[in-house]
């Protein structure tokens, strides 16, 4: 097997996602005691954070190259980003080291792509809703068009990743809201809906929405996965 670099920390409650479902997918395509080679680096959320919210981006784009580094220097084959934020600066984080970069967003299009659909809306941070990073790459990589929430849904389910999910708190009263959400991209023309935060499949599942929901941790994980026991290169 391939061993597979995690950056991870942003927040611990989704890294620990990603470990469990990594090491349960390897065992079941492998059997036995089978378990993923894994090297692991958790960064300090307190201190990205701060950083993100300032706009730091320089600041950001650093750390976590420094971060992919070392995980590159530990013997890994290949890196799991696990956040969707952060993915802002793959691309800086992929021309600074050697091995392949394993593109959350590019695992989530093929899944789109496979099930033929071709407009999605979009559930994340406010970065990640906001900025172009994520609804760029869909839409010039793949022709895939993507609805965000409008403002103040941004803002809700902003606080709620921040203040909740990133704490590992669950309330009814925020899955609510979240299906809420999730009701009106489906009335704007939304076909299917990306949960774009690795936190969010904590509150929201595919049995309680009545359209498909692309869970981004899963599908990631699954690709680490692939890539682990030589079923993908990576992208």
């Amino acid at each position: 097997m391939k061993t597979i670099g995690l950056l991870g920390g942003m927040s611990w409650e989704s890294t620990l996602v990603y470990y469990r479902l990594i090491n349960q997918g390897v065992r079941e395509r492998l059997g036995g005691l089978r378990s993923a080679p894994m090297v692991l680096n958790s960064l300090d959320f307190a201190e990205i954070e701060p950083l993100q919210v300032g706009g730091d981006w320089p600041a950001l784009t650093q750390l976590l190259v420094d971060a992919a580094r070392r995980v590159e220097q530990a013997g890994a084959e290949g890196l799991i980003v696990a956040t969707n934020t952060m993915h802002k600066v793959a691309d800086e984080i992929q021309a600074a080291i050697d091995i392949p970069l394993i593109h959350v967003v590019d695992v989530t299009a093929a899944a789109l792509e496979r099930d033929g659909i071709e407009r999605v809306g979009l559930l994340g941070t406010r970065f990640t809703m906001e900025d172009g990073f994520w609804r760029e790459r869909l839409q010039q990589r793949f022709g895939i068009e993507t609805i965000i929430p409008a403002p103040e849904e941004m803002t809700a389910i902003n606080q709620v990743i921040f203040e909740e999910l990133c704490h590992g708190v669950i309330r009814d009263a925020s899955r609510r809201r979240y299906l809420q959400v999730i009701a009106s991209l489906s009335q704007r023309g939304a076909r299917a809906v990306i949960l774009g935060c690795t936190e969010i499949g904590m509150l929201v599942g595919p049995d309680d929405i009545p359209v498909p929901l692309y869970d981004t941790t899963e599908l990631h994980a699954a690709a680490a996965v692939g890539f682990a026991v030589g079923e993908s290169a990576g992208s």
